[in-house]
């Protein structure tokens, strides 16, 4: 199986001594037709990972930014058909990695329905499987490299990892100052990959002024368990944060959310808020 999109784009970043710049925005915020003009300028400044949140009505990881953001996309018909169906048009405009993240409610029912009449009569698990493996083959068409689930527990992620990786899709491990040294070990034995996605605080998404001193144990426990790059997020609000880290515990790449959409929210541009980070 070729490498991975996703850990390529890091680890090339790495070795041009670079961070790797992962904005996150929900489909359709903050409108339905501004999505698709603010991902081809996060594109077009800077962007090299893109994570597309897909919205769902009980965020219960989300700040309040991207919770409100997340209920506007809703309402603007955000929806992984809406993520699809805008991609198969417009994919070749958009050359960063592209990550799915969101909840595993809408993931999980994308397809169930036409599972369930094709495999009409078999047991729920198979079901499950035959509707995983038509999101990931939409995820494939649709030119996404990984998925990540945060409410989606280690001990039931084997149907999501075998649909992923048919394609050559990555499920990103999700880890944070709760995660112990034997629970990332686990996350790593069990094939996920692309990149770790290293949540900074315990709690929601949003924006904090800085990094809170138990980042450096997680980090350095994610760095024992993974043979993969690391991605810092959860409150990021610029490159200062990481440069307050010791070089050899920075990660390779930072994830933005709660401070982009407020950017947005608030009439900046994308140039404006990209700008710092290219520095």
């Amino acid at each position: 199986m070729s490498a991975s999109t996703l850990t390529t784009i890091m680890e090339n970043n790495r070795r041009a001594g670079r961070l790797t710049r992962i904005p996150f925005l929900p489909a359709a915020f903050p409108g339905r037709d501004e999505f698709w003009t603010v991902l081809a300028e996060l594109a077009a400044h800077g962007a090299d990972i893109i994570e597309i949140g897909v919205p769902f009505s009980d965020p219960v990881a989300d700040g309040p930014q991207v919770a409100e953001a997340s209920r506007l996309a809703l309402a603007n018909g955000g929806s992984l058909d809406y993520i699809f169906e805008g991609l198969a048009r417009r994919r070749a405009e958009l050359p960063p990695g592209l990550v799915l993240m969101g909840y595993v409610n809408p993931f999980i029912q994308y397809g169930w329905t036409k599972a369930a009449q094709d495999l009409h009569g078999r047991e729920a698990r198979a079901v499950m499987a035959a509707s995983l493996a038509n999101l990931a083959e939409k995820m494939s068409q649709a030119g996404v490299a990984g998925l990540i689930v945060p409410d989606l527990p280690l001990e039931e992620s084997a149907p999501w990892l075998a649909a992923l990786k048919q394609h050559g899709l990555d499920l990103i491990a999700l880890v944070g100052p709760n995660t112990d040294l034997k629970k990332m070990k686990a996350y790593a034995a069990c094939g996920a990959g692309g990149y770790v996605y290293v949540v900074s605080v315990l709690g929601v998404t949003g924006v904090r002024e800085g990094l809170p001193p138990e980042v450096k144990d997680t980090l350095k426990r994610a760095r024992q368990a993974f043979n993969l790059p690391l991605a810092l997020g959860f409150g990021l609000t610029s490159p200062d944060q990481l440069r307050s880290l010791p070089s050899e515990e920075r990660p390779e790449g930072a994830v933005f959310g709660s401070a982009l959409i407020r950017h947005l929210s608030s009439g900046g541009t994308v140039r404006d808020f990209m700008a710092p980070w290219l520095a």
